[in-house]
């Protein structure tokens, strides 16, 4: 399609100003877009890594769905794990005990979240992270500490994160004391339950809570040591898709009656999660506002050309050019404007958070610094997952905006008429 209206644009876009502060406006233009464009998919990117990895980590150390009994532990869960088999969506189920107790190694005494671990089924619901020494056999076989005559007899082994062990001083095979809060009753009064245990591993989830909080041992260590019996705090359960987790819980809950509560990870994190659409919200909001003040840029701009065209338009209109016509020049050369700053915001956006780990990895070592300190916020590593959804929405919101921007200068160019733009020429 021959259009004149595009080429008359494309030669006002390339022809030199007679005002060079135009062409100025025209260049932050573009920028004020390429830099909101590029920022707006970079921190989208960033928010969406946040949420994934937040939801792989905790998903990973913890189930899709907890089932607890209202009064307690829970007694007969062989038959509730055989009940809770037989609902769709349910791929496997284990045991566990949760309690609250304190790890002592020589002077360092620190608390610790316990959890019993039934190492049969365990591992086809939960990831407990990367083992980085030792291994997940320990729990169930014992370990024989080292000492200065030799290996001593085994004993019950615990894995702890890698927090866990460098604030402790703890090593592999090192003996270490739990403590449990609830005491034993002795001529003496009440003093508190404590066993030796020894280091079978050390993991590492890449959550610094979990790793500097958590500790695990045998199903039957946990019950021996609590004095539970053949009980357990619970069963957690994993599904085929974590989306379902709530309708699967409704089903359980339906399915075993009154007294179990059947709870998914959505409502267990809701608050986290909550926070971080929220959070993601506000940031496009605000960065939204850069491609709102380039818009704005592109306005001025085009009135400004329109001012210095002024005799340009009157010989377009005398020589039979329309009101749409004219009203299309301008259009053009604003949608050509925030084409180029989307595109090359776009191109950058994509370039950066396509690489944000290498580029984060070098400013770290460039300047010295973390960018993202373990023992201050959640994830040790800045992730980064562009989801090509929000890169659509942004372009075309873009364009938008900048289509918006060029209506009322290309109206009042439209609007000029030729007696009075040539009156004094």
């Amino acid at each position: 399609m021959n259009s004149y209206e595009l080429f008359i644009s494309l030669r006002y876009l390339r022809a030199r100003r007679k005002q060079v502060f135009v062409s100025i406006i025209t260049f932050i233009s573009v920028a004020g877009i390429f830099l909101g464009v590029a920022a707006l998919i970079i921190v989208l990117a960033v928010m969406n890594g946040f949420e994934t990895d937040l939801r792989d980590k905790i998903l990973g150390v913890n189930s899709h769905i907890v089932v607890t009994d209202y009064r307690g532990g829970m007694q007969n869960y062989r038959e509730v794990m055989a009940e809770i088999a037989e609902v769709p969506g349910v791929e496997a189920s284990t045991p566990f005990i949760y309690s609250q107790a304190m790890l002592k190694n020589r002077e360092s005494t620190t608390g610790i979240i316990l959890r019993g671990l039934s190492l049969k089924d365990a591992e086809k619901v939960i990831n407990i992270g990367k083992i980085k020494e030792g291994s997940l056999k320990g729990l169930e076989t014992g370990v024989s500490p080292e000492t200065k005559d030799g290996p001593a007899p085994p004993r019950p082994g615990i894995v702890i994160g890698r927090e866990l062990a460098k604030n402790l001083g703890l090593f592999l095979h090192d003996r270490v004391f739990v403590i449990s809060p609830s005491g034993v009753s002795t001529p003496m009064g009440m003093t508190p339950r404590m066993k030796p245990f020894v280091v079978a591993g050390i993991f590492e989830s890449g959550f610094y809570e979990y790793d500097s909080t958590l500790a695990y041992i045998s199903l039957e260590a946990c019950q021996n040591f609590l004095n539970m019996g053949d009980m357990v705090t619970g069963l957690e359960l994993r599904v085929d898709d974590i989306y379902r987790a709530g309708l699967i819980a409704r089903q359980i809950e339906k399915k075993l009656g009154f007294r179990f509560w059947a709870r998914n990870w959505m409502e267990m994190n809701r608050n986290l999660f909550s926070a971080l659409k929220l959070e993601k919200r506000v940031m496009f909001i605000i960065l939204s506002l850069i491609v709102l003040v380039a818009a704005f840029n592109i306005i001025s701009a085009l009135i400004m050309i329109v001012m210095e065209k002024n005799k340009d338009i009157a010989i377009l209109k005398a020589m039979g050019a329309t009101r749409a016509g004219i009203m299309k020049i301008f259009v053009f050369q604003g949608i050509i404007v925030g084409a180029i700053g989307t595109f090359l915001g776009t191109l950058a956006g994509l370039a950066v958070a396509l690489n944000l780990e290498t580029i984060s990895r070098f400013v770290e070592n460039l300047f010295g610094f973390k960018i993202l300190p373990g023992d201050v916020y959640y994830l040790s590593e800045l992730p980064s997952q562009v989801n090509y959804g929000d890169v659509g929405i942004i372009i075309l919101g873009t364009m938008l905006v900048s289509f918006l921007a060029t209506l009322y200068p290309s109206w009042r160019a439209s609007r000029l008429a030729p007696a009075e733009a040539l009156r004094y020429e």
